[in-house]
């Protein structure tokens, strides 16, 4: 008789290393033999984006990657990014050392980066709506601003 207490499922403590490879192999054959439709995909996505039909999106009007002006022999220089939505304002600074921006206009907010599903980082905008953040993303990422009034959240960009 087996000393391993179970409910007879076979799920006792959770998969092992024998169960997450066979899971991944399933996975990876299922994704060639039956991919998922690129409209099913499009829909799933579209169904994520209203999770939450309070928020607002923010607009990206400026990218100094895509809008500045290259300057000869400069350094390089940090990434700038302005989002608008409505009267709210986002600008933002990607550096090495991190993220710094301002709210606009100037109030307290929480900032939470996003690289997924969940906040990699949250930041704390002061009164002058000023924040920072020492995560720098490195993929895709979004920012969500909460205020007292609203919710505002940027579209994804790839960092």
């Amino acid at each position: 008789m087996s000393d391993d207490i179970g409910d007879g499922t076979g799920f006792g403590d959770g998969p092992d290393v024998e169960e997450e490879l066979l899971e991944e192999e399933l996975r990876q054959a299922a994704s060639l033999l039956d991919p998922v439709p690129p409209a099913l995909l499009q829909s799933a996505v579209d169904a994520f984006a209203l999770r939450d039909l309070e928020t607002r999106v923010a607009e990206l009007t400026f990218d100094s990657l895509v809008d500045a002006i290259p300057v000869r022999g400069a350094a390089a220089a940090p990434r700038m990014l302005t989002f608008s939505a409505g009267e709210t304002v986002l600008d933002v600074e990607l550096t090495d050392e991190g993220l710094i921006g301002q709210v606009l206009p100037p109030a307290p907010a929480r900032i939470d980066i996003l690289t997924g599903p969940y906040p990699a980082a949250t930041a704390e905008a002061d009164d002058m709506g000023r924040f920072t953040s020492t995560v720098t993303p490195s993929g895709p990422f979004a920012l969500r601003l909460h205020t007292t009034d609203e919710t505002v959240m940027t579209e994804w960009l790839r960092a």
